[in-house]
């Protein structure tokens, strides 16, 4: 009698584990299936997309934000080297005009010395601007690597979670088509899928929300990011200019 409890419970225990398998292979499955119509660009149901504009909406918003953040990068880094190259031809030009102004004793080599003085100067406090130009480089980089990186990082398994549920959407949608309500198999199948759904949209719910509020965050830090260290910039390129106006008149 025990053996034959025994026997009884492992081919029960057998049967659930086969069960278990075959649905984690369906499941691979649709969402493998899931993953090749959102690469080919196929259609998908139009519902189930709209559902989804507010998200798209922001992940286009996270999309620029990382583009532009690199386009800055770059242009802080050519906007530096450009900077000091002017400087240093600015310098050998004031150079050459106090050398040869010393040399003529007339007014005019008074003039050339005066505007070579006024040259040398200039290029000094060009080369200042580099001091706020390493800064907010600095500050935009570590924002990319940081928080750009920690947004992406749960865009990325929002997009895992999302290619899951729709997966599970289309095998209700498949097995829903087949489905008759007096057969109590097929019901029943019905259901796990229904239940696989409703797990999977518990999952990316709260990955979708999680990305719109990181998103929303990291264009609120950018902003206050630019706003505080474009200060000191504005600040040192307000003072360059009072300085080249300054020398223009001598």
């Amino acid at each position: 009698s025990s053996g034959s409890y025994s026997r009884e419970f492992y081919d029960q225990y057998a049967q659930s584990q086969e069960k278990s398998v075959v649905n984690k292979m369906q499941q691979k499955y649709w969402k493998t299936k899931q993953t090749l119509i959102k690469v080919t660009g196929k259609k998908e149901d139009e519902h189930v997309v709209a559902s989804d504009a507010d998200l798209d909406a922001k992940l286009e918003l996270f999309h620029s934000i990382q583009r532009t953040c690199m386009e800055l990068l770059k242009a802080i880094e050519l906007y530096q080297k450009r900077i000091c190259f002017l400087s240093q031809e600015e310098n050998e030009l004031g150079k050459f005009l106090r050398s040869q102004g010393s040399q003529d004793k007339t007014r005019a080599g008074k003039m050339m010395q005066a505007t070579g003085k006024a040259l040398c100067f200039s290029s000094q406090q060009r080369l200042a601007l580099r001091t706020p130009l390493c800064r907010l480089y600095q500050e935009v980089e570590t924002f990319r690597y940081r928080a750009i990186s920690d947004t992406w990082l749960t865009v990325n398994r929002m997009e895992q979670y999302r290619t899951e549920y729709r997966g599970a959407l289309l095998w209700m949608k498949d097995v829903s088509q087949e489905l008759d309500p007096d057969l109590y198999k097929q019901m029943e199948k019905f259901r796990k899928v229904q239940a696989q759904v409703r797990h999977a949209k518990l999952n990316f719910d709260k990955l979708k929300t999680d990305v719109c509020q990181k998103v929303d965050l990291l264009g609120a830090s950018r902003c206050n990011l630019l706003s505080h260290v474009l200060t000191t910039y504005q600040l040192s390129t307000k003072v360059s200019k009072v300085i080249s106006h300054m020398n223009s008149l001598c």
